[in-house]
């Protein structure tokens, strides 16, 4: 049974298939997860601030509210982990999903151990501790400011929040930085390694890391691209 920094993690299921939530249940309790659930999105919220799960396991449509706009009201207030898990599998329900602030999309119908790799996948994100030296644990040029030790990056002044993945993807960019990363080395480091193949994965994650931390996102001073090769954090300092 996978080891966590927490033990039993919980799990927040927000689905309005009854079906789908009985299996995930079942077979994510057998994996040592405490699983709490909601049918639609509004239930899903309340649960999300009355219990302060580990991880939320989402799916789009359902009643009352869907599930999109029930990432996006999470991550106004929370930097919880969440997996989209959709029947949905069109490019843009995926990238809008990740836009919202999801860490990870899982297209139904899927195999039930290929979730529970996911969301230990996830977890084990969410939990990794920065890897830098101290030297490299805050990094400020005046615009851009990344202090990992706290988890907190700072543009031009102003605290913008990250995604775990996004955290850990910045953290081993700056690690390795002024390096190139190849695509894998990032891809099986911050998603593992059965994600080693997915470049376009990991292509608008960096997209995302530029919209957010760039002052012009289509041309970027911080987050390059070697092309064919990986990526680099370019310091300024």
């Amino acid at each position: 049974m996978e080891v966590y920094p927490v033990t039993n993690p919980t799990v927040l299921l927000i689905d309005d298939d009854k079906y789908e939530r009985d299996v995930v249940q079942w077979e994510l309790s057998r994996e040592g997860f405490n699983v709490i659930y909601a049918e639609n999105g509004i239930e899903g919220l309340r649960q999300l601030y009355e219990q302060h799960p580990d991880l939320v396991l989402l799916d789009i449509n359902m009643p009352q509210m869907d599930g999109y706009t029930v990432c996006q009201r999470i991550r106004e207030v929370s930097s919880v982990p969440i997996i989209i898990v959709s029947a949905l599998e069109t490019p843009e329900s995926i990238v809008r999903s990740l836009d919202l602030g999801a860490d990870d999309y899982v297209v139904k119908p899927y195999k039930v151990d290929v979730l529970v790799a996911r969301a230990r996948a996830t977890l084990r994100r969410a939990a990794a501790e920065p890897t830098v030296g101290r030297e490299q644990q805050v990094y400020n040029d005046g615009y851009l400011t990344i202090n990992l030790e706290e988890r907190r990056v700072l543009v031009d002044g102003e605290l913008m929040r990250l995604s775990p993945t996004e955290y850990r993807l910045l953290e081993l960019l700056l690690q390795e930085s002024p390096r190139v990363v190849p695509y894998r080395v990032l891809l099986e480091n911050v998603w593992g390694f059965e994600y080693i193949n997915d470049i376009d994965y990991l292509r608008v994650y960096i997209w995302h890391l530029r919209n957010k931390l760039e002052p012009n996102p289509r041309e970027p001073i911080y987050i390059l691209n070697e092309l064919g090769v990986g990526y680099r954090f370019q310091r300024h300092i």
